[in-house]
């Protein structure tokens, strides 16, 4: 799920980001940088989020990881885009900008 924030409800992207609730982590194989946050103590599942810059604003593209890769060296998830869970916490991430 994508979620458009401008820059004047969020100047900058990883002070907002932390806000919400989110940490970063870094991929090494890809060399990009991301942000989580976990529904409880386990490392799944979890919110997943990838912030892009475009012009004023912020695009966050959001989802959820319901589990780890099965497979070494593949990068495929259980990732669910939308549903009700998925827009709950873009309500949520969309109420902290203001």
């Amino acid at each position: 799920m994508k979620i458009k924030i401008t820059k004047i409800q969020a100047p900058d992207a990883l002070h907002f980001i932390r806000r919400c609730g989110y940490g970063q982590i870094f991929d090494r194989r890809r060399g990009e940088r991301s942000y989580v946050r976990r529904l409880h103590g386990d490392l799944y599942p979890r919110f997943h989020v990838y912030i892009e810059e475009i012009g004023d604003s912020w695009s966050l593209n959001l989802h959820l990881d319901q589990r780890a890769p099965i497979y070494a060296g593949v990068t495929a998830h259980a990732g669910e885009y939308d549903g009700a869970v998925v827009e709950r916490e873009a309500e949520r991430i969309k109420s902290t900008s203001i």
